[in-house]
């Protein structure tokens, strides 16, 4: 089994703010035919198949600098390793908005959610997947990277990380650098 786990703050008031692009990708996940609702480890979550995994998708109802209580007690239940097992989604100020990154292990590079799950594991060896928000929230492109990033997660666990990486790790064509002139 899986644990996709989609970082956020819990309440109506943060639903639609960047910060919470994590569970956002978690429902995008889920889809239609997911509830992403049953309260476990404190963390909303709902069960699926991709490819030929079992996949627990969870949303933390503790606030984003707690959430490392609720990865911890679901990793224990569910007898799972971070490192063979966890795939952790969030936002990620230092990337332009509608960027993602994935990676296999890191610092939190200040991130308050990462923090508490790295403070709460030990270890910093577990897929992250970071989706950029800087520099203004535009619904559009927000909803395309929620639709990258879920895609992302089936390619890591259809074809594994590696794959995700080549094909998700790629600069924005703004990004691009610009042609010299002679």
């Amino acid at each position: 089994m899986k644990l996709i786990v989609g970082l956020g703050n819990p309440g109506p008031e943060y639903e639609l703010t960047p910060h919470n692009l994590g569970f956002l990708t978690v429902d995008r996940i889920a889809g239609e035919e997911i509830a992403v609702r049953n309260r476990r480890c404190r963390a909303l979550t709902g069960r699926m198949r991709i490819g030929n995994e079992d996949v627990l998708l969870a949303k933390p109802e503790t606030f984003m600098n707690l959430s490392g209580l609720a990865v911890r007690e679901l990793l224990a239940e569910y007898q799972l390793r971070p490192e063979a097992d966890l795939i952790v989604i969030y936002d990620e100020l230092d990337l332009p908005l509608g960027t993602i990154r994935i990676r296999q292990r890191g610092s939190s590079a200040g991130h308050n959610g990462m923090e508490s799950i790295i403070g709460e594991l030990g270890p910093q060896e577990f897929l992250r997947i970071r989706l950029g928000i800087a520099p203004e929230k535009q619904l559009k492109v927000v909803d395309e990277v929620l639709d990258t990033a879920a895609e992302a997660v089936k390619v890591i666990l259809t074809e594994g990380p590696a794959a995700a990486m080549n094909r998700f790790n790629r600069k924005q064509d703004d990004e691009a650098e610009p042609e010299s002139t002679k």
